[in-house]
């Protein structure tokens, strides 16, 4: 990952500048860019940066640096991944805390990741070399995917979703082999408010992030039976009314914390997808106060993409979050580079083969922008 980090962002645009509208300080001193807590006994002040450069910490990744690995030799892994970024300009992550109904953190609510071996806490770690470096962090959760058939089976009889599927409940169901919460029921808005309250009162975290895991299927079949209790007639409208009403719940959770702790989306770049297959209502969120502090794109798209070119999709976001309050950031993916893109078009497969600078371009793309910062996915 060092090596990636470093190719990604050699000659790249690092957004400069401190906090916007930075909390007052517990003291008369502070540092001129970050917030700290002067008094570690005080509350916690959130760290947090206006122009984010940003770094997703992945489960995919874990077996690299934490499946077999000793607390001692997972720490030293950290460091060394935060080190790397700091040194090229990164200020923020979002570590995966809860990917799949697990947690990679100390929870009573979900069974330990699988990827964890060890009896050590990953969150805890991660926050603490992150921040001595001034480096803020986002607990990443997946609010609705949750564990595969087989996974499932070996979990214990008490794990909530196991109890829930048991009872034949209709809060879970089954998409190809794999569970999912279904959010048109307050108990699994609940759940998810529960969830991040758990990580929210138990780490000195920055801020709470999710993904664009929402509804796992546009099959009617799905929902059918919440959405005829519900007397409403347009299906699209009432699923989308189910995602905000838990985007909303998780927003209102973490501002009732502190009001300095961040919230943020990372979406699918393709908005008509966004809508159409997964309800997601990213231009209320991105154009309101009130859903997230901050939405992240993933514009993992190449500028000659046939369907969907970087700077076309970049103006598209744009003029979504625009004099909304909402800051924009621009998710990247450093991940393709070298490999063949088969989604692109054929005058594109080979762009992200043929130009190793691609991430630096969008990056200075972005600096031109009104986008208030880019985030990496390797």
């Amino acid at each position: 990952m060092r090596k990636i980090i470093a190719a990604a962002l050699a000659a790249a645009f690092v957004f400069g500048g401190c906090s916007a509208e930075l909390p007052q300080q517990s003291s008369e001193t502070s540092q001129p860019c970050a917030t700290t807590a002067e008094n570690t006994q005080e509350r916690y002040v959130p760290l947090n940066y206006k122009n984010q450069v940003g770094m997703w910490l992945p489960y995919v990744r874990f077996p690299d640096y934490m499946q077999s690995r000793s607390e001692e030799q997972f720490r030293k892994e950290v460091v060394e991944i935060l080190e790397d970024a700091a040194a090229e300009g990164v200020n923020t992550v979002y570590f995966h805390a809860h990917p799949m109904g697990d947690a990679y953190y100390r929870s009573v609510i979900f069974p330990k990741g699988e990827f964890l071996d060890g009896s050590y806490d990953p969150l805890a770690i991660v926050v603490d070399e992150a921040h001595k470096r001034d480096i803020s962090v986002h607990a990443w959760i997946n609010p609705l995917r949750l564990q595969t058939d087989e996974q499932m089976r070996a979990l214990p009889e008490d794990y909530i979703i196991k109890k829930w599927i048991a009872a034949g409940e209709p809060f879970v169901k089954n998409v190809n082999g794999r569970w999912y919460l279904d959010p048109a029921y307050p108990e699994t808005r609940q759940l998810l408010t529960e969830t991040a309250a758990e990580i929210l009162d138990g780490y000195k975290v920055d801020g709470l992030h999710i993904d664009d895991y929402f509804y796992p299927t546009a099959d009617t079949d799905f929902d059918s039976e919440a959405f005829a209790e519900s007397g409403e007639s347009d299906l699209a409208q009432w699923r989308m009314d189910n995602v905000s009403s838990f985007v909303k719940a998780l927003y209102d959770t973490v501002k009732s914390r502190d009001e300095r702790l961040l919230f943020g989306i990372s979406p699918q770049a393709n908005i008509s997808a966004d809508y159409d297959s997964q309800f997601a209502d990213v231009r209320r969120w991105a154009g309101e106060q009130g859903f997230c502090d901050y939405i992240v794109p993933q514009i993992y798209f190449g500028f000659n993409n046939e369907n969907s070119p970087f700077l076309t999709v970049l103006q598209q976001w744009e003029d979504l979050a625009r004099d909304s309050g909402v800051s924009l950031v621009i998710g990247l993916a450093p991940y393709k580079l070298g490999r063949e893109d088969k989604w692109a078009g054929k005058a594109a497969e080979l762009e992200w083969i043929n130009d190793p600078d691609i991430i630096s371009k969008q990056i200075a793309a972005v600096k031109e922008s009104s986008a208030d910062g880019y985030a990496l996915y390797y």
